[in-house]
């Protein structure tokens, strides 16, 4: 099951909305969001923190993502979703 959604950040004292996907396997769920063009997956980890991966597409073009809104996107990621 996918839902997409707007995930609102906070960058540089401006609102940033990205495209993001929930999706949910099994017992686990991950969000797919759209950075500036780039894939990047957000996974718990063993600790229930998320864990952010490129995705196939961006890892195949070596694409590299701005560092810091993929720390912004985590973090909001987790104030939104974290049990």
């Amino acid at each position: 099951m996918e839902e997409g959604f707007k995930l609102p950040v906070v960058y540089k004292k401006q609102v940033r909305e990205f495209e993001a996907t929930l999706i949910a396997t099994g017992y686990t769920h991950k969000f797919h969001v759209d950075i500036e063009g780039i894939g990047v997956y957000f996974e718990p980890d063993e600790e229930r923190n998320y864990r952010a991966i490129l995705d196939e597409n961006a890892l195949a073009k070596q694409l590299k993502p701005n560092v810091e809104l993929v720390g912004l996107v985590g973090s909001r990621i987790e104030e939104l979703f974290k049990q």
